[in-house]
This record gives structure tokens, sequence and C-alpha cells, in this order.
């Protein structure tokens, strides 16, 4: 699985990735850039990471997840470069057979990616630029 892309996320690629004919639940995440973080306006955001350290985190966290929830497909893609307000920053989509799983998955997917994956982001507004950490954001 690709889990990081330069491009915007397919969201469709990732359900069907994940739903199974056997499966009554769907939880799909987006996290999308919105125009304001600690008091600032942002007009967009660039990511970036060391790419091979980053997807050797994300893999784990797919491997990690998927075997506390073996029910559940896990999907997940995570966009680097420039984006704009209302763009998506990542999307997970988790499929199982019913909904606790599902939704418990992927909140999984995105609290351990904010918590460890080595993503760096830096917002634009109408002040400038500023680098914003990524552990615990």
């Amino acid at each position: 699985m690709t889990f990081l892309t330069d491009d915007p996320i397919d969201q469709q690629a990732l359900i069907d990735a994940v739903l199974r004919r056997s499966d009554g639940a769907l939880a799909l995440f987006a996290g999308v850039v919105r125009d304001h973080h600690a008091g600032k306006a942002v007009e967009s955001i660039f990511y970036e990471c060391w790419r091979p350290m980053a997807e050797k985190e994300m893999a784990k966290i797919a491997a990690e997840v998927a075997a506390a929830y073996p029910d559940a497909a896990i999907a997940f893609v995570h966009r680097l470069g420039l984006l704009h307000v209302g763009e998506a920053s990542i999307v997970i989509a988790c499929a199982s057979p019913h909904r606790e799983e599902a939704f418990s998955a992927c909140r999984e997917v995105i609290e351990r990616v904010k918590k460890t994956v080595p993503i760096w982001k830096r917002e634009k507004g109408p002040d400038g630029e500023e680098w914003v950490g990524w552990q615990g954001q």
C-alpha cells in the first residue's frame, strides 16, 4: 500500500480497497485544511516528510491496528506538498462487519498518525509562513 502521495487523494479508491461484501460498516475520515489555526488565518499548508521514515511508521501503524481489529480492513493515505483550504491532507477508510470496529480502527489510525508519523507542515497566512510541529498536533 502507498501511504504517501503528492496528488489529491482518491477517496473512492480507498473505499474500494477496503469494502467487502461481508462488511456492514464503512468509516471514512478525511482531515482537511482549515482556514485557521491557533488564532491565526491559514491560506494554505505545505506538508513534507522524510518518506522512508514516514512510510515505515505508517506501515507499522497499519499492521498494528489491523492486528488489534482483525475483522477490519484498513487503508489510509497522507498527501504531501501544497494544499489549500478545503483539501484533504489525510483520508482513512476502515470497513468491518460491524460499526464499532470500523469506527475504532479509524480513530486509532488517525490518533497514531498524528502522534508518531514525522510529517511536518508549514502554514501560510496573511502574516507569513510558520512551521508547525507534528507531535501532538
